[in-house]
């Protein structure tokens, strides 16, 4: 089974993180909800409280994916977060995935992940996407390697649907919009 660690601050947009995580476990992925600050609780950008799994420094164990949720102030936490770049930084090194969801994509681009790689992110931001190819607002999930970038809270059911089919396949990603009433 697959594990996946999505990675919340406060200032999270909810509906791009717990859509994430909501659709995952449907499909039977293991993902757990990871806190970046010294606290499991987590308030969203609309006032929405959740409790984390785990503490980002309570992880001895390594995942498929971290993924990384937009919002605001949320995106800057992550951005300013060492131990946030040294996770997404060890995952693309190690070949494994990395996923983020409106502003959050700025986080690899102001890292230089992007040079030279097809990337989307919330309309306005694209500057941030320093060195990345815009496919266009057209696009709503752009996945190019290991690297899925998606546009916004618009787009989170896209952006979950193109996570379980990287991480089990097509069919399991049609199951579930089908179960959820979605159409592709």
């Amino acid at each position: 089974m697959s594990k996946v660690y999505i990675l919340l601050a406060d200032g999270f947009e909810e509906i791009e993180g717990l859509t994430v995580v909501d659709l995952l476990r449907r499909s039977g992925i293991d993902i757990e909800m990871i806190s970046i600050k010294d606290e499991l609780n987590i308030t969203g950008a609309r006032g929405i409280k959740v409790i984390a799994d785990k503490l980002i420094t309570d992880i001895t164990d390594e995942a498929d994916m971290v993924v990384l949720p937009g919002g605001m102030p949320g995106t800057n936490y992550l951005k300013q977060s060492e131990a946030v770049k040294k996770m997404v930084l060890d995952y693309l090194e190690a070949d494994k995935y990395i996923a983020a969801i409106c502003a959050a994509p700025t986080v690899f681009g102001e890292m230089g992940l992007l040079n030279g790689k097809k990337a989307t992110c919330y309309p306005g931001l694209e500057p941030s996407l320093s060195g990345a190819m815009w496919p266009g607002e057209s696009a709503t999930v752009v996945r190019d390697g290991k690297i899925i970038t998606s546009r916004g809270l618009g787009t989170a059911i896209d952006f979950s649907l193109e996570i379980i089919r990287v991480l089990i396949n097509d069919t399991k990603a049609e199951e579930i919009a089908k179960s959820i009433v979605y159409k592709i």
